[in-house]
């Protein structure tokens, strides 16, 4: 039985970000990649507090509306706070975990202080700055360098986002706790895929999340910076293939 892949996308950007992956890999399984509340073509209203939870659970909505109980979740950052958020809550629906470029860890008091002032920028002065201030940070320099055109793909997804989502969602991921734990009573297999180059999620986030989990994998991409996805595409879609072929039905 193909299994239902139900990926959440990174922080500010929407769905497009998986069209890549969606098409590598729809061979094997029935890919659901939705834009989160607020997100994308998603014109739900937001809170002004966007919960990891709240989010999880649009997710599971969406599930029993396809007729879906049982599916391997996961997401890239901030997708990857709301897979964890989701399988806190509902484990028992889920499959199996993947963790693309993200932590369990709560963010630091420093962290949490840079998340409140880009909730505050994202409404003072609009996305466009906040995705200036962003996108040299979500790619690897030598991304950066050789690929442009994805410096402007990435770049244009994050300054159509709303205003008022981008805050909501910079003030949930603040709030949001520490999940290690999720990963010590999860029982399915996890995949924990980061970039060799992440500066936002540096490899000792992806570590301790593969020491916590009990059926752990983890796979650093070269060259791959916050968006291992897009980055090293090849690379990744054969570490997600061969983790999908590996699970039982």
């Amino acid at each position: 039985m193909r299994p239902t892949l139900l990926l959440a996308h990174g922080f500010p950007l929407d769905s497009t970000l998986w069209a890549g992956t969606r098409a590598a890999l729809q061979d094997m399984a029935d890919v659901v990649t939705p834009d989160l509340r607020g997100f994308g073509a998603d014109h739900r209203e937001v809170p002004n507090v966007l919960s990891m939870e709240l989010l999880a659970q649009d997710l599971a909505h969406l599930l029993d509306e396809r007729g879906v109980h049982r599916v391997v979740v996961g997401g890239s950052s901030m997708g990857g706070y709301v897979a964890l958020a989701f399988a806190e809550r509902w484990p028992d629906r889920v499959q199996a975990l993947v963790l693309c470029n993200t932590r369990s860890t709560a963010d630091t008091l420093e962290g949490r202080q840079a998340r409140l002032a880009t909730a505050a920028g994202a409404v003072s002065r609009g996305t466009s700055v906040i995705a200036r201030g962003m996108a040299p940070k979500l790619l690897a320099p030598g991304t950066r360098r050789d690929r442009p055109d994805l410096v402007t793909e990435v770049l244009a997804m994050m300054e159509r986002q709303r205003p008022e989502a981008v805050a909501a969602a910079s003030l949930g991921m603040a709030a949001r706790p520490d999940r290690t734990a999720v990963l010590s009573r999860l029982k399915v297999p996890v995949l924990i895929i980061t970039g060799e180059s992440d500066e936002l999620m540096p490899l000792p986030t992806s570590a301790v999340m593969k020491m916590a989990a009990t059926n752990g994998r983890l796979v650093v991409l070269p060259g791959a910076g916050h968006l291992s996805h897009l980055e090293q595409p090849e690379a990744f879609h054969r570490a997600m293939r061969d983790f999908l072929v590996g699970l039982s039905p």
